[in-house]
């Protein structure tokens, strides 16, 4: 597959991003570099291969969901910058 630099330039704009010619010029090169060894790795025999999501074998790495106990309120409330007896306090982020 071909690059062209009329094609980066459009996905450039569909992108809004302003390209120089020497960006496009660049572009065009490495791209096109990406798409001749995307193109070698359809080449690869895969017949017989199990589709895997990691390259090596993974177990449940997952903590399991247990309930425990919870910090004092005073305690996680201590750092906060502004707060009142219970709550952090922090600016409205929506105006009036």
């Amino acid at each position: 597959m071909t690059l062209s630099e009329a094609d980066v330039r459009k996905v450039a704009a569909l992108a809004r991003i302003n390209l120089s010619d020497e960006d496009a010029l660049r572009l065009t090169t490495q791209l096109g570099d990406v798409l001749r060894y995307i193109e070698q790795l359809a080449e690869v025999d895969i017949e017989g291969v199990d589709p895997m999501a990691h390259a090596i074998e993974q177990v449940n790495v997952l903590a399991d969901d247990t309930v425990e106990p919870s910090q004092p309120r005073d305690v996680m409330l201590g750092n906060a910058p502004r707060r009142d007896e219970e709550c952090y306090r922090v600016p409205p982020v929506l105006g009036d």
